[in-house]
């Protein structure tokens, strides 16, 4: 049996640190309320995190690294502590601030974003800081298996009974609920406490200790959502904020991941018609035949049961997520082009190259980092699947009408385990504020991408519209977030707002 789910993530590798301790440093005192580096108040429950010096060394190229210590649960902060990695480039001009960057997920990690990643035009001017979110990565991790094979029994086991059944329905609760015993006896008391409100009162932590008086910020996908809620918790200190690829504030989970459904269907609608046109099309015909010869194939893939060199065996989970990997950008589509010839051959092997990309599992089946974890932990933290009566498999169906290609296929390994795990999952759902509007807080750029698969325009567009002092910026393109990669008319509006302060008077419709 397996589960699985499809994150829009970057990869860490996963550590565990040892929770202990009533005091940061374990000695009682009462620090002074009043933070040294912004003075500002300070809650004096949490004066000894909002005080607390971070001792930079040097480690990846020209950067400096650091551990910076949170409140393990932010309402019970003498319950313990658990670290948070840092990583900082530092400006290379006259610095204004510093300027935090979250790559998405949840899961991704922010530390391995900004040590393998450029930011030409905010350099000069910020130090750019990353950060693994808790349970992330190199900060003190969530954990479930941490034996590889039961990894890839979750990842890549097969069911006995076939999908769309409640056979099926059965076996995906049997496993859950043993996958998320094996989260909360391994995580412990940090297993309830990463949810986004937790994550973004850590930001407000980071930056008050590197001593700014404004976050000033830029989030992808997922990160949107961090930004956002920090902006609602504490509008009076954001500085300048950029949202690229939004997470839609207003819409239920479901609905979320429908239209995130439909984003990649319609990603995928792209990609065909680009095969169609080119050489080597494993495709013939119109859009329209393409589409069904591609559902087709997926039709069948679990009946053929199709035997990878290492003794996997690929179902059409699989395949679902051997496409998503690849819709993320037009610069892939030639490899679901190569899957597809595979798979009309009967050969696996490319498909499973494609999800151990997306799984970040290494040929010798170790893995790297836990963000599939921090995935399906968060969205349960932070979701309303407990309000929903509909079955899984009604939704599974909603889901295929919604995008009849492709949609399905995903939904095996995302939606469904995800509304069976959250179902069954031992700790409750975290509060979280009921509007973001973030009134009071300056302008808010929000970035939309007309056919971004994950975080499809319409969210950004909703979001742009919450936000009291939401400013949308449009590209018309393919792929999931735009913001520095090499779009002239996106990028320059951005980093003029981050250097100058200067916001679009009107959307550019990039």
């Amino acid at each position: 049996m397996k589960s699985r789910s499809l994150a829009v993530v970057a990869l860490a590798a996963t550590t565990l640190t040892v929770l202990s301790g009533c005091t940061l440093f374990g000695t009682v005192i009462k620090p002074d309320p009043v933070n040294s580096s912004t003075n500002e108040e300070v809650d004096p429950a949490l004066a000894e995190f909002y005080h607390q010096s971070l001792d930079w060394s040097n480690c990846v190229a020209d950067m400096q690294c650091a551990t910076a210590k949170a409140p393990i649960d932010w309402e019970q902060p003498e319950l313990g502590s658990i670290d948070l990695a840092l990583i900082r480039h530092q400006a290379t001009g006259t610095k204004q601030g510093s300027l935090m960057v979250n790559p998405g997920g949840p899961g991704g990690s922010g530390w391995d974003f900004v040590a393998y990643s450029s930011f030409p035009g905010l350099d000069r001017d910020f130090d750019i800081v990353g950060w693994d979110p808790r349970g992330v990565g190199q900060s003190t991790s969530v954990v479930c298996y941490t034996d590889d094979a039961a990894r890839d029994e979750s990842l890549y086991g097969t069911f006995d009974s076939g999908y769309d059944t409640e056979g099926w329905i059965d076996e995906l609760t049997t496993s859950q609920e043993d996958y998320a015993k094996a989260c909360l006896d391994n995580t412990g008391d940090l297993l309830g406490n990463v949810d986004t409100v937790s994550t973004a009162r850590d930001l407000d932590l980071i930056r008050a200790i590197l001593g700014d008086a404004k976050l000033n910020y830029l989030g992808y996908s997922y990160g949107t959502k961090i930004g956002y809620t920090y902006a609602e918790l504490f509008p009076e200190k954001v500085g300048r904020m950029v949202l690229d690829g939004a997470v839609d504030p207003r819409v239920s989970d479901f609905e979320a991941l429908k239209t995130q459904m439909a984003g990649f269907e319609s990603a995928f609608r792209a990609y065909t018609q680009f095969c169609l046109d080119g050489d080597g099309c494993p495709f013939t015909g119109s859009l329209d035949d393409a589409l069904s010869q591609a559902r087709g194939i997926l039709d069948v893939i679990d009946a053929q049961q199709l035997v990878n060199g290492d003794g996997r065996v690929l179902d059409s989970a699989t395949v679902g997520t051997a496409i998503a990997v690849n819709l993320y950008s037009d610069g892939y589509w030639s490899d679901i082009s190569a899957m597809f010839a595979d798979l009309k051959a009967g050969d696996p092997a490319s498909a499973f190259i494609n999800a151990d990309r997306y799984n970040s599992r290494y040929s010798d089946g170790s893995y790297a980092g836990n963000s599939v974890d921090v995935y399906q932990v968060v969205t349960c933290l932070d979701g309303d699947f407990l309000k929903d009566d509909a079955s899984t498999l009604q939704r599974v169906a909603e889901i295929d009408a919604a995008a009849p290609t492709i949609g399905k296929f995903f939904t095996y390994d995302d939606y469904a385990v995800l509304d069976v795990l959250c179902t069954h999952f031992p700790v409750p759902v975290a509060e979280h504020p009921d509007v973001y509007d973030a009134q009071g807080a300056p302008p808010i750029l929000v970035i939309g991408t007309s056919n971004d698969p994950a975080t499809p325009y319409a969210s950004s567009v909703s979001l742009a519209n919450e936000l009291a002092s939401g400013v949308l910026i449009s590209y018309e393109g393919e792929g999931h977030t735009i913001y520095n990669q090499g779009v002239a008319c996106v990028d320059d509006a951005v980093n003029a707002y981050f250097t100058k302060g200067t916001v679009p008077s009107v959307d550019p419709m990039c």
